[in-house]
């Protein structure tokens, strides 16, 4: 990320971009390439679904759009800002980006209410009553406002996750990402929180995610990306990809998935 590259482009195309929009993007971990000229533009509103077999870069691109990873070569574009390694340009982009985890990353030591309202406070300098309104506001939204005083070690994992989604769209969010947010899940608790993803969804969130859950990606994705040993290999929309997938490597993840 040079400042050649940073110069490259004028405060008016950025401004006219898409809300995520990737470029030539290559990230090495040591001698390992993990991620191999990634292109990939994200429309406002549109939901992307990533899929692929373990280790194939898809939560590494993630992170790298909200500057969780660096990478070497390439362009991020987040809502018209091009990242870069200034740390107050990193901070913007996180401003507007919302981020799930496998994990929760819940503060144990904190209230479900103190955990929604924590960066609204502050990052967003938000009036702690009025942070308290928009926190309950998204609990309700998410189906567990009674849950507000509760600690999250007295939340099953499914619950943990919904407070883990309220949280992120406390800060208003421009995109929400979802690094395989199920993953960690008890089966009984994946529907709850597919079908809080799925409501977000439907209320025109520009959405990434990551995840093996295919009936999501049928139901929600405006388009599938299928990603492996660190390239896209495939795009589609998500009947096409699952009735004609393009690619032989794109067959067989689904021919494996699809049997479980």
């Amino acid at each position: 990320m040079d400042e050649a590259v940073e110069n490259s482009r004028s405060t008016d195309a950025l401004a006219a971009s898409d809300a995520v929009e990737i470029i030539g993007l290559h990230k090495w971990f040591g001698d390992f390439h993990v991620l191999v000229d990634i292109n990939l533009r994200v429309a406002r509103g549109e939901r992307i679904v990533i899929c692929g077999p373990s280790g194939s870069g898809k939560s590494t691109l993630i992170r790298c759009v909200n500057a969780l990873e660096t990478y070497q070569r390439g362009e991020v574009i987040v809502d018209g800002v091009l990242l870069t390694h200034d740390l107050k340009r990193v901070d913007e982009i996180r401003r507007e980006v919302g981020m799930v985890f496998q994990q929760f990353n819940l503060f144990p030591h904190l209230t479900v209410m103190e955990n929604c309202t924590l960066a609204p406070i502050h990052v967003r300098k938000m009036p702690r009553k009025e942070a308290e309104a928009v926190a309950m506001h998204y609990l309700t939204r998410v189906r567990i406002p009674e849950q507000a005083q509760k600690y999250p070690a007295q939340l099953s994992g499914g619950q943990q996750q919904r407070v883990a989604i309220a949280r992120a769209l406390c800060m208003n969010p421009k995109i929400m990402m979802f690094d395989e947010p199920t993953s960690s899940l008890d089966p009984e608790m994946v529907k709850e929180v597919l079908d809080t993803m799925v409501a977000l969804a439907l209320d025109g969130m520009t959405m990434l995610v990551v995840t093996h859950e295919m009936g999501f990606a049928r139901q929600v994705a405006d388009r599938v990306v299928f990603m492996d040993e660190g390239q896209i290999i495939e795009i589609n929309e998500p009947e096409a990809f699952f009735s004609a997938p393009q690619h032989e490597r794109t067959r067989a993840f689904l021919g494996q998935i699809l049997a479980r």
